[in-house]
């Protein structure tokens, strides 16, 4: 894709300062109460808001997705074990206001003693949360303008 300088950083243990001036931002997968946590911690939440407002390319991944969005609710409804953080705030970036499912077709990460689908129970958390879910095959992506004057 012509990328001249890449630089890996680990928000919880890097200095999310290395964020400012870069041209792309990816934020990729793992454990979305984790990256949360220290997006919150390190700073790194304040900085990626300043640089969307700023146009500034970011792609999220996976949980990186899900940090973006309004909060991580649906994975605390999905994957309650999974916040070994102890999180009891899961308001995200809200960089976006779409909430969005990644791995929509990924029947076999999702498993539970209920035996629903991954749609029945998308379908029962917008109904609790009053909210739309936008589903996400591994193989798709949305992409969402923000602060675009038209």
């Amino acid at each position: 894709m012509g990328f001249q300088h890449i630089n890996f950083v680990d928000i919880e243990f890097d200095d999310p300062q290395i964020l400012l001036h870069k041209d792309v931002i990816y934020i990729n997968g793992g454990n979305p109460f984790t990256l949360l946590y220290y997006a919150k911690k390190s700073g790194a939440d304040e900085i990626i808001r300043t640089l969307a407002a700023q146009n500034v390319i970011i792609v999220g991944v996976s949980a990186g997705t899900l940090l973006l969005g309004p909060n991580i609710n649906i994975v605390d409804f999905f994957t309650p074990q999974m916040n070994t953080m102890n999180l009891k705030d899961f308001k995200a970036l809200g960089v976006t206001d779409k909430l969005v499912f990644p791995h929509y077709d990924r029947e076999d990460i999702f498993k539970d003693s209920t035996n629903k689908t991954i749609e029945e129970k998308i379908v029962k958390f917008e109904s609790n949360e009053n909210c739309k879910v936008t589903r996400l095959n591994d193989e798709e992506y949305i992409s969402i303008l923000i602060n675009q004057a038209y």
